[in-house]
């Protein structure tokens, strides 16, 4: 995506908001999936798609893109809806989610979709293998940036710190490793269920130059990739963040992470965001 293709600040809001409104209605639709996260990753989906991430959505594989892996893979709709809104395939087809023969699986999958890197989905894989694709990069001399997405209930996943041990001694400073810090997962309160505190200072343990930021203001998240760009060690961003952001009976709800909205609840929602779009 050339720069003159890209979004300024109250432009990337209002495409955060576009793209929670094809979350409530993709889920709603298939009645599953996971809303909640990708409610509270919207304004980085938008950020990146729309501002940070090279890219062609008329030529998915080009050689010179940046590449994007959705670790926590059950956020997909959110994904999907940046993809389409980006060009990569109709919008009319995001209705589609988890219904039988659709190209929009629960989980994303290399190969159904245009513009989809790695099929992601088993929790604490994905930041291995953005690993393997930044280290690829690295040997074959190519300035291809890597940006993958970790849930911070996924980070009580072993393999994930594994994953970062690998990306410090390969001083693989071409990935940036993004953490939705929204402190919910499916069995309630991340830290009640098990505590990855301090995660700033694990993460710098393990060798990454780390950013926490608010996770909501597109114009932090465009800075802090900015300067991730320019370490010399592999970078990581915490996004503060409100699981479930943009609809009030949402936010903060364990309910929703993995739960569609009723019909009456969806009605509520899409209100709410249609006067956010105003």
């Amino acid at each position: 995506m050339e720069a003159a293709n890209r979004l300024d600040a109250k432009e990337l809001e209002r495409m955060a908001n576009k793209i929670r409104m094809h979350v409530i209605e993709m889920t709603s639709a298939a009645g599953s999936g996971h809303p909640g996260g990708s409610l509270s990753s919207a304004e980085l989906f938008a950020a990146l798609y729309f501002n940070i991430l090279r890219h062609n959505p008329k030529d998915p594989e080009w050689e010179g893109r940046d590449k994007f892996v959705l670790s926590k893979g059950h956020v997909a709709p959110g994904l999907y809806a940046a993809l389409a809104e980006s060009g990569y395939f109709p919008t009319e087809e995001l209705l589609t989610l988890r219904k039988l023969g659709s190209r929009l699986q629960g989980h994303p999958v290399r190969g159904k979709l245009p513009g989809i890197e790695m099929s992601t989905g088993s929790l604490g894989q994905g930041l291995s293998m953005a690993c393997g694709l930044a280290l690829a990069a690295k040997m074959d001399g190519k300035d291809t940036r890597i940006y993958c997405l970790v849930g911070d209930g996924e980070l009580q996943s072993g393999q994930n710190w594994e994953a970062l041990m690998l990306a410090a001694h390969y001083k693989l400073n071409n990935l940036t490793v993004l953490v939705d810090r929204n402190r919910l997962q499916i069995m309630g309160k991340t830290e009640e269920t098990l505590s990855i505190d301090p995660l700033q200072a694990k993460l710098k343990a393990f060798g990454l130059n780390v950013m926490s930021i608010d996770g909501h203001n597109v114009k932090k998240i465009i800075k802090a990739c900015k300067k991730a760009g320019t370490s010399a060690s592999p970078a990581a961003i915490v996004l503060n963040t409100i699981k479930g952001k943009g609809v009030s009976f949402m936010e903060n709800n364990a309910d929703f992470h993995g739960r569609a909205c009723k019909p009456d609840e969806k009605e509520k929602a899409v209100m709410e965001i249609q006067e956010a779009l105003k």
